[in-house]
């Protein structure tokens, strides 16, 4: 297989374990506070993730810090706005399907953010 679907896989991956099963109540809660530490470990951890499946795929330390910086800022700050759009319009996963189109659009802008690191890196 080529470095294009190891590098989706990775990425993927990643993103999976790092939001779902590693993603505790301090991360979760506090992603909304803008400069929260809870906010700041999850972003964190994807950066550091990201560095990760880089680094591996590619074996550049210099582009693996880039990268993974850049997936970390952009990732804190798509959460923080999905989590300050549910507070500011009382959305809940029992209360409205508005809530659950946030973590679709979500889920969705952290895809096209790693698509983004796929076309730069492959093509």
């Amino acid at each position: 297989m080529d470095v294009a679907f190891w590098l989706l896989l990775g990425l993927f991956t990643k993103h999976f374990v790092v939001d779902f099963p590693l993603q505790t109540k301090f991360q979760w809660s506090n992603k909304g506070t803008y400069g929260h530490p809870g906010g700041f470990l999850h972003a964190w951890l994807h950066a550091i993730g990201t560095q990760l499946v880089i680094y591996v795929i590619f074996d550049d330390l210099v582009l693996s810090l880039i990268i993974g910086f850049v997936d970390g800022v952009v990732h804190y700050h798509i959460d923080w706005a999905k989590m300050n759009l549910n507070a500011r319009y009382k959305l809940g996963p029992t209360t409205s399907e508005k809530f659950w189109w946030l973590v679709g659009l979500d889920q969705y802008l952290h895809a096209l953010t790693y698509l983004g690191f796929f076309a730069l890196l492959v093509f």
